[in-house]
């Protein structure tokens, strides 16, 4: 993450601003940061998890959302962009934008984003009150991480590799790592 030309605006400003912009930027308090571009296997790992939950959530009240959807964290004055959204929220469900109440996220790692993934966004994401699930998705070690919110606002840390199914219990789904991580070299599918 760059900051863009030293922007800073407000809120409002920079949802205008953003809808003009050819690549997409993220919001921090003032701020705003340029994204860099996504490589094939992160591409490839974020549509297959959108494609998983999409065809769960079909018929329910629940939407998925790919990384095009901004997610607005009001209490940090911020809008990011995470790879998939899960929401299902009547609000989210007529929002133009951006969304503001998420039942799950799923961001896939990279060398560049990692830290950030796990630190700041994730700090910022554990003020969303309906988010139960927040999941990391690493390419390199072919592992996922889901973080869930406990009934006393407690995040516990499930770890699912290899050949285990990997449980998005807000959505009450399993998925096979296989289908995570189908398309990637060193992947084992069934």
């Amino acid at each position: 993450m760059q900051t863009a030309e030293a922007l800073v605006l407000d809120s409002q400003d920079y949802l205008a601003w953003e809808a003009l912009q050819e690549h997409k930027h993220e919001f921090i308090n003032g701020e705003v940061f340029a994204m860099g571009d996504a490589r094939r296997e992160h591409v490839v790992v974020s549509g297959n998890v959108f494609a998983v939950l999409k065809q769960h959530l079909r018929g329910t009240p629940c939407q998925a959302y790919i990384s095009d959807m901004k997610l607005h964290a009001e209490q940090q004055n911020a809008f990011y962009y995470p790879d998939v959204i899960v929401s299902c929220d009547k609000d989210d469900q007529k929002a133009d934008q951006f969304l503001s109440n998420p039942t799950l996220i799923v961001e896939v790692l990279s060398d560049s984003t990692e830290a950030y993934d796990r630190g700041i966004k994730f700090a910022a994401y554990r003020h969303l009150t309906s988010l139960k699930e927040y999941v990391l998705v690493d390419i390199k070690t072919m592992s996922v991480e889901c973080f869930r919110r406990t009934d006393d606002d407690n995040w516990l840390l499930h770890v699912t590799t290899k050949q285990d199914a990997c449980h998005f219990d807000s959505i009450e789904l399993s998925v096979a790592m296989a289908d995570i991580f189908e398309g990637i070299e060193g992947a084992k599918t069934a």
